[in-house]
Order: structure tokens, then C-alpha cells, then sequence
């Protein structure tokens, strides 16, 4: 991983950063724990049209998205929240939640977790980005997901409601 000593300045491009394959999802990391003294992470992610997170909670971090392109309807404490280009969406820690892309394009977008760790499950299950185009969705493994997600403080609690 292309880390920067924390506290110090940098700038990654669009292409820059340690990628995964995470869930059939390109996921760059652009700030880690590492860099931000514990503080935050910052990923991009380009989700495949259509994809859907499993509902989960984080037990630890709060997680904030802004959409970069695409469009995804959010889903949170029984609430749901569509979202575009521009929008934010805050998720706050403790709160079952997850997110359905829309159907007609990838859904490009930053996620923001607080404090930092995100970094450390996206590693562990997903695999190096060697190239970076959109594979079809891959199906989930939901046995090997929800064994790493507890190691990291995020309960799998089942799939995103569709509505």
C-alpha cells in the first residue's frame, strides 16, 4: 500500500491509490488510518449498475457518502433516501443501513468512514485491483462476508430492501 507519513500532504489522482476488487466493486483507497493518524477513511468506489449492498450496521464507524455520478436509492433506519451527482448521505454508526445503485449506470461515489478501518475490511475481503474495469456483479459470499465483517465491527443483518 502507497502510503504518505501521517500529517503530511499529498495528492492522488483519479487512478490513484491501492484498489480492490471488493464485492464486484472497485473500491480505491485515497486516505487511510495510516495517513490520517486514525482519524478517517476515504475510498472511492464504483459500484456496477443495479448492485446492492447487503443491510448491515457498522458497530464502530460512522459512514458518509457524496455521489459522484449514477444515482442510488439509501436505506437506513427504515427510511429511504434516493440519491444523484452531488448529493451526501450520512449514515450514522449503529444504524442498519445499505444502498441499491440505480439501474442505468455505475454508481461512482466517495465513502467516508470515521474513525478509520474500513481500509483493513476491504482488504480482507476483497482482492488487488490489478485492472480496473467493472467485472460483472459477482454473487456475494455471504458465509466468508459475514465472518470478516464481524472481525470488523459490521453486523450482516441481511439483503437491502429493493424499494
Amino acid at each position: 500500500m502507497t502510503q504518505t507519513a501521517p500529517g503530511r500532504p499529498y495528492v492522488r489522482g483519479r487512478d490513484d491509490g491501492e484498489a480492490f476488487w471488493f464485492l464486484g466493486n472497485l473500491v480505491t483507497l485515497k486516505a487511510t488510518g495510516a495517513e490520517t493518524r486514525g482519524r478517517l477513511t476515504v475510498a472511492e468506489f464504483v459500484n456496477p449498475a443495479g448492485f446492492a449492498t447487503p443491510l448491515h450496521r457498522h458497530l464502530e464507524e460512522d459512514e458518509l457518502f457524496y455521489l459522484l455520478s449514477g444515482t442510488a436509492r439509501f436505506h437506513c433506519d427504515g427510511e429511504t433516501f434516493p440519491a444523484g451527482p452531488g448529493d451526501f448521505v450520512f449514515l450514522p454508526v449503529g444504524l442498519a443501513h445499505g444502498f441499491v445503485a440505480g439501474p442505468d449506470e455505475p454508481l461512482r461515489l466517495l465513502q467516508i468512514t470515521t474513525p478509520s478501518g474500513f481500509e483493513r475490511f476491504a482488504a480482507a475481503v476483497g482482492e488487488p485491483a490489478r485492472e480496473r474495469r467493472l467485472p460483472d456483479p459477482a454473487p456475494i459470499a455471504a458465509a466468508l462476508l459475514g465472518h470478516t465483517a464481524a472481525r470488523h465491527a459490521i453486523e450482516i443483518l441481511g439483503p437491502t430492501p429493493a424499494g
